[in-house]
């Protein structure tokens, strides 16, 4: 069975996982039989969101593990504790947590930081050249991470400039892509798709989400060549 780890950024769009990016991953691995290893920082959120008002609210905090949990069902692991050798291949769902709790790409742009064991888990991957998939704006973490290393990864947030040019002063190069479809770098085995950089609901995102999981279970095939 393919083990797929998938990195949760807390729970919400606004401060947290994009719920359906999240769940639209986690049924389309277990259709396919994969297993699935939730996993998450054990960290503070960098803020609260309301989400109905769309305001931060001043004073409050959670934790990230602990909100992923809510989409897990509290099957779910401290990233700290995750290592390459327990996964066959890596997905991060999008939501402003990812640009605020993985990184801090929501506060600084291309000068963004990477929590360490997320900087860490995918260096690991690429390094024993398991694929990673990354939906939303989750692409900018990669991108930091593998300019970082560098290495000059094919990625796609869908057609906004203003991240694509953060990816490409990272290192990266973007690649415009409709909401339905993938980017695919087959060299370091990176799948990107936009989802709802693009997606009017939950069904657009779905079609991009549904390929990038088979081009990362095609990727981490055993024979699959680098």
């Amino acid at each position: 069975m393919t083990r797929v780890g998938v990195c949760l950024s807390g729970c919400g769009v606004l401060d947290g996982s994009e719920i359906h990016e999240a769940v639209c991953v986690l049924l389309a691995l277990d259709e396919a039989g994969a297993g699935i290893v939730c996993c998450a920082p054990d960290v503070p959120q960098a803020d609260v969101t309301d989400h109905r008002t769309q305001n931060t609210v001043p004073g409050k905090v959670r934790n990230v593990l602990e909100e992923s949990a809510r989409i897990a069902r509290g099957h779910i692991r401290d990233l700290a504790q995750v290592t390459a050798s327990d996964l066959d291949a890596l997905v991060f769902p999008g939501g402003f947590g990812a640009a605020k709790n993985l990184c801090t790409y929501a506060a600084d742009g291309a000068d963004c930081q990477v929590n360490p064991d997320v900087e860490r888990l995918l260096g690991e991957m690429l390094a024993t050249r398991k694929p990673v998939g990354a939906i939303c704006i989750a692409p900018v973490l990669v991108a930091r991470v593998l300019g970082r290393l560098g290495r000059q990864p094919r990625l796609t947030i869908g057609n906004d400039s203003a991240p694509a040019a953060a990816l490409a002063a990272m290192g990266a190069k973007h690649v415009n892509c409709a909401v339905d479809g993938v980017v695919v770098d087959e060299a370091l085995k990176i799948v990107t798709t936009p989802a709802y950089m693009l997606a009017r609901g939950p069904a657009e995102a779905n079609a991009g989400i549904r390929k990038l999981v088979g081009e990362v279970l095609r990727l981490a095939a055993p024979g699959e060549k680098a």
